[in-house]
C-alpha cells in the first residue's frame, strides 16, 4: 500500500538512514524500535510527508489517506472540545459537494445506454452509501463514543480546549485522527499521556477498527497487544521481523550473537591470513602463496556488527543521605480548586527506604498531590516532611523545563556546582553524551535523550528522596530497564508515579490509590494489589472508580449503562423483570460469597498471628519468630483491607438494587 524506496537521510553529514526500504501493506500492525535517537520519529515524519529524505522516495497511492500523530501539537485555542473534533468530519462537506456536481451532471446527460453514464449511477451510489452510513447523527455519535472512550466526560465537550493540559490536548487531536480513519495510522508515542483505561479503549480500538498501523511506544505491553510487524532501525540500517515484540526481543538477541560469531570467525582469518602474509612477505620461495593470500585479503566482505554502538546509559543514583524514619507524614490532606475537590481526607505514613506506586485515572490528583509535597501548591491538613529530607523531583514534563537553545554540555554546566564541574564530560558520556553529542543543541534531541538529560541534573546533587512522575514517558526499553535497576539499587525511599504496569513490578512494595477523591493505601507490589482489588488489570481499577466531581459522577452514570461503544440505553424504572431478578439475586450471591471468603481468610491469619504470639509469650522464640510475626501481621492486614473490599462492594450492589 505504502512503499519507502530506497530512503536515505544525513544531519550535518551524519547518515540516519542508509538506502532503507521496505512495503507497509493493508492491516499492517507495525511497531518501529531502536534506541533513543536511532531515527524512529523521523521515519514517521518522512512517511507523513512532513520532512524529505537526503535521498530515496515513499510512494502513496492517490487515494489512500494517512493519518500521523506527533509527540507534540498545536491545537485551536478558540474552539470548543467538540468543535475542535467536529473537523474530523470536514471530508463530509467534500463528499456532500461531489455527490451534488454528480447529480447535476446526471441531470444534464441524455446518453442512457452508455458505459461512461452507468459507471457515473455507481459512483453516485456508492458515494450515496458512503453519505449515509456517516450521516443521520452518527457523527456525533462517533465522536461522543470516541471521546468517552478516550477519558472524557459530557461536562468536558463544550469546554475550550484551552482550558486542558497538554496530555488532554493531545487526546483530543489523537480523537480526531481516529474519526477520520485514515488507510494508514502513524502514532509517535501515542500512551504517553493517557491512563491505563484509556490506553485499554485505545488498544482495543486499533485491534479492531483500524487499518494499517504503524506506531512508535515504550509500552511494552501495549505493543505487544496492538502490532504483528516489528521493523528495528539500528545505525542507519533496519531489520524487518515479522513477530510482534517480544519475539522479536528473542530473534533479535539470536541475530546479533550470529553475527557476532561470525564477526569473530573472520577476524580471525583476517589476523591469520595477514600473520601469514607479514611472515613470508620476503620470502622468494612463498612469493606465490603471498600474492595469492593478499588478493584473498582484499577480496573478503567485512562483516560488521550491527551494535557496534557500544555506548551504554551508565545510570546509578548517588548514595542517600540518612533521613529521618519517617520522610512523609501526611495527616488528612486535601485539595480542592474552586468547587472541585480532587481529593480529601489523604493520611498515610511512608518509611525511610519504602519504594511505593501512586496510580489511578488521570485527574485523580496523583501529580497534585506530588506538587502539594515539594511546596508548589496550597492545600488543606498536614504534611510533614521528616528529618534531613532531601527531595529529588522529576516532574511530567521535565523535559520540556530546559532552555532548547543552550547545547547538552551547556545545560549542565549552568546547574553543576564545585567540583562535580570538572567532570561533566565524564558524566555526559555516561548517559550515552559523548564527544560531538555533548555539543548538541537541547532542540534538536528527541523526546528520550531530552529526558536522559532531565534525569542527569536529578543526579548532581545527593538525595533521599526521589519523586519521579512519569519517568519513563520518551524512553527506549533499554533505558527503561535500566532506570528500574537503579531505582531498585537505591538505598534511599522512593516515589513513582506511573501507569506502566510492567516498570512498577518489582520496584514497588507499598501501592497509594487514588480514586473518587480518596488515596488508599495497598500493602504489596503492583501485582499484588491488582489480585486483592480482585481484577485482572489496572483498567478494570480505573473504570471501578467514581469520579470525583458531582458533574463527573453524572457523566459516569452515564457511561455506566452505556460502555463507550453503543449508545446510551434508557433507563427502566419499572420493576425488574424475571431475567434481570435471577441476575441480581446472582449477583448479590457472588458478592456475599466474596464477603465469606474474605472473612474466612481473616480467621485465618488472625489464628496464624495469635499462634506466633503465644510461641512469643511462652518463650519459644526461634531466631526467625520475630520475622515471621511481622509477615504474619502484614497477611492479616491485608486479608483485612480484601474483605473490607469485599463488604463495601457487597453493601453498594445491595443500595444500588434497593433503588431498583
Amino acid at each position: 500500500m505504502v512503499s519507502i524506496n530506497n530512503l536515505s537521510v544525513e544531519f550535518s553529514a551524519k547518515s540516519l538512514f542508509d538506502n532503507v526500504s521496505y512495503v507497509i501493506n493493508d492491516k499492517d500492525r507495525i511497531a518501529l524500535v531502536g534506541k533513543n535517537g536511532a531515527g524512529k520519529s523521523t521515519m514517521l515524519k518522512i512517511i507523513a510527508g512532513l520532512q524529505k529524505p537526503t535521498s530515496g522516495s515513499v510512494a502513496v497511492p492517490a487515494d489512500v489517506t494517512i493519518g500521523y500523530l506527533p509527540q507534540q501539537m498545536q491545537l485551536n485555542d478558540e474552539l470548543t472540545v467538540i468543535e475542535e473534533v467536529r473537523k474530523a468530519f470536514a471530508h463530509v462537506d467534500v463528499m456532500q459537494r461531489r455527490l451534488d456536481e454528480m447529480t447535476a451532471e446526471l441531470s444534464e446527460r441524455t446518453d442512457y445506454d452508455s458505459d461512461s453514464y452507468h459507471n457515473l449511477i455507481e459512483r453516485m451510489t456508492e458515494l450515496t452509501d458512503r453519505l449515509s452510513m456517516i450521516s443521520g447523527g452518527s457523527c456525533e455519535a462517533e465522536m461522543e463514543k470516541t471521546l468517552i472512550g478516550l477519558g472524557f466526560v459530557r461536562d468536558d465537550f463544550q469546554r475550550p480546549t484551552a482550558e486542558f493540559s497538554g496530555g488532554w490536548r493531545m487526546r483530543i487531536e489523537l480523537a480526531k485522527l481516529l474519526l477520520r480513519r485514515p488507510d494508514v495510522l502513524l502514532l509517535d508515542e501515542p500512551t504517553n499521556h493517557l491512563d491505563i483505561e484509556s490506553i485499554q479503549w485505545l488498544e482495543n480500538f486499533l485491534i479492531t477498527k483500524a487499518k494499517a498501523v504503524v506506531l512508535v511506544s515504550h509500552d511494552r505491553a501495549f505493543i505487544d497487544n496492538v502490532t504483528h510487524r516489528t521493523i528495528e532501525i539500528s545505525l542507519g540500517k533496519i531489520y524487518d521481523y515479522n513477530v510482534n515484540y517480544s519475539r522479536y526481543v528473542v530473534l533479535h538477541r539470536e541475530r546479533i550473537e550470529q553475527q557476532m560469531r561470525a564477526y569473530q570467525n573472520q577476524q580471525k582469518e583476517i589476523a591469520d591470513t595477514e600473520a601469514f602474509i607479514e611472515r613470508f612477505r620476503y620470502k622468494a620461495t612463498k612469493a606465490v602463496q603471498v600474492q595469492s593470500r593478499m588478493k584473498q585479503l582484499a577480496k573478503i566482505e567485512r562483516i560488521e556488527v550491527d551494535e557496534v554502538d557500544t555506548s551504554h546509559l551508565n545510570l546509578r543514583f548517588p548514595p542517600a543521605p540518612r533521613s529521618g524514619d519517617f520522610p512523609i507524614i501526611a495527616d488528612n490532606v486535601g485539595k480542592a480548586y474552586g468547587d472541585h475537590q480532587v481529593f480529601d481526607g489523604a493520611t498515610f505514613t511512608i518509611r525511610r527506604g519504602e519504594k511505593v506506586a501512586f496510580v489511578g485515572k488521570n485527574g485523580e490528583g496523583k501529580s497534585t498531590l506530588v506538587k502539594c509535597i515539594m511546596g508548589e501548591i496550597p492545600f488543606t491538613g498536614s504534611l510533614k516532611i521528616g528529618h534531613n529530607v532531601k527531595i529529588g523531583y522529576f516532574a511530567q514534563n521535565q523535559a520540556q523545563l530546559m532552555d532548547e537553545d543552550l547545547t547538552v554540555f551547556d545545560t549542565i554546566d549552568r546547574v553543576a556546582v564545585g567540583d562535580i564541574r570538572l567532570k561533566i564530560r565524564d558524566i555526559l558520556g555516561a548517559f550515552m553524551f559523548g564527544g560531538e553529542a555533548s555539543d548538541k543543541k537541547v532542540k534538536v534531541l528527541s523526546g528520550g535523550e531530552k529526558t536522559r538529560l532531565a534525569m542527569i541534573k536529578l543526579l548532581l546533587e545527593p538525595v533521599n528522596l526521589l519523586i519521579l512522575d512519569e519517568p519513563t514517558n520518551h524512553l527506549d526499553m533499554a533505558t527503561k530497564d535500566i532506570l528500574k535497576q537503579a531505582i531498585k539499587d537505591f538505598n534511599g525511599t522512593v516515589i513513582v508515579v506511573s501507569h506502566d504496569r510492567e516498570f512498577l513490578d518489582g520496584l514497588v512494595e507499598k501501592v497509594y490509590e487514588f480514586g473518587g477523591g480518596k488515596v488508599r493505601e495497598c500493602l504489596g507490589g503492583i501485582y499484588e494489589f491488582l489480585e486483592k482489588k480482585r481484577i485482572a488489570s489496572l483498567a478494570e481499577l480505573e473504570r471501578s472508580q467514581q469520579p470525583s466531581t458531582p458533574a463527573a459522577k453524572a457523566a459516569s452514570k452515564s457511561v455506566e449503562k452505556a460502555p463507550a461503544e453503543t449508545p446510551a440505553a434508557p433507563v427502566n424504572h419499572g420493576k425488574l423483570s424475571y431475567a434481570e431478578q435471577r441476575e441480581r439475586d446472582k449477583a448479590v450471591k457472588r458478592a456475599q460469597k466474596k464477603v465469606a471468603e474474605a472473612e474466612a481468610e481473616v480467621a485465618k491469619r488472625e489464628a496464624a498471628l495469635a499462634a506466633i504470639e503465644a510461641d512469643i509469650a511462652a518463650g519459644n522464640t526461634p531466631p526467625d519468630i520475630y520475622d515471621r510475626h511481622a509477615q504474619a501481621t502484614k497477611d492479616l492486614e491485608n486479608a483485612m483491607s480484601v474483605w473490607e473490599l469485599a463488604s463495601m462492594e457487597a453493601d453498594d450492589l445491595a443500595a444500588r438494587y434497593a433503588k431498583k
